[in-house]
């Protein structure tokens, strides 16, 4: 039965744990619901129900397929409050690949959906562009924990770091050092869901140069995981606009590990409306 808390957050203080967000209990075969609810005055985190979506995805692939990538798509407003339903469909298992679908419910509406792919491992080509910082190298030459603090808004055990940033005058950072603060299993399943938790925090369209901008929901989200890493390390958030058209916004992103190597990349589309003169 899922416990509900009443919660508003107080600064330094939460009700539990990521690890116990992204708990799921197993209702029937290929169904899930989150054990965890809570209440706060927004709509339900898109990177929460896309990380537990992922959970409900690999707890149905053979043992040894990790996570390659994810294509989450968001329908509805969620609600933090009331459990999410996760029902996943078993499209393929082959050789060396496993293709999941994952549909989110609450109330009986879908508000979520995602194509999720798993891969075994495999000896390969190493290659990857330049991190965006020296390899090694935290703020000013030091370690992330010596930089100074920044908020990382609505997520649970994640503390984040400032890092140089490539944009001035923004009030949300674009670049940003963050770990998880919770133990984490020795588990790759987790590390991705907690990476994908940490991957929709911010947004890189805060760098595009339009002072009367509306910045809407999320319309859909990707990520590509290149290379398992641990998420309770330092690891550095980077987040790039690339168009504003049509009414929505695109940016890139990728996650580093504290050594340089690139651990993931990702994508997201958002509402981006310019605003109408006499709203202005």
């Amino acid at each position: 039965m899922a416990s509900e808390v009443e919660w508003v957050r107080p600064v330094g203080e939460i009700p539990f744990t990521l690890p116990e967000l992204l708990e799921l209990e197993e209702i029937d075969r290929d169904l899930y619901r989150a054990l965890t609810v809570f209440r706060e005055p927004f709509s339900l985190y898109g990177g929460q129900v896309a990380a537990q979506a992922l959970v409900a995805a690999g707890r149905t692939v053979p043992d040894g397929r990790l996570p390659h990538s994810l294509h989450g798509y968001y329908l509805r407003s969620g609600d933090a409050s009331r459990p999410t339903i996760f029902r996943v469909e078993r499209d393929r298992d082959g050789r060396s690949f496993s293709a999941r679908r994952v549909v989110a419910v609450q109330g009986g509406e879908v508000i979520f959906n995602m194509s999720a792919s798993f891969h075994i491992p495999q000896d390969g080509a190493e290659f990857q562009v330049d991190s965006p910082l020296p390899v090694g190298g935290g703020p000013a030459g030091g370690e992330p924990g010596q930089a100074p603090l920044v908020e990382l808004p609505r997520l649970f055990s994640f503390e984040g770091r400032a890092a140089p940033q490539p944009y001035e005058g923004l009030e949300l950072p674009t670049r940003v050092w963050a770990r998880c603060t919770a133990a984490l299993p020795d588990d790759a399943l987790v590390h991705a869901a907690t990476l994908t938790y940490l991957s929709d925090v911010f947004t890189g369209l805060s760098a595009i140069p339009d002072p009367g901008a509306v910045l809407g929901p999320s319309l859909d989200h990707a990520v590509w995981f290149h290379r398992p890493i641990r998420l309770d390390h330092w690891v550095l958030l980077d987040l790039v606009p690339r168009s504003a058209a049509g009414g929505r916004g695109l940016y890139h992103g990728t996650i580093h590990a504290r050594d340089g190597v690139l651990a993931a990349s990702l994508s997201q589309e958002m509402l981006f409306r310019s605003a109408h003169p006499e709203r202005v």
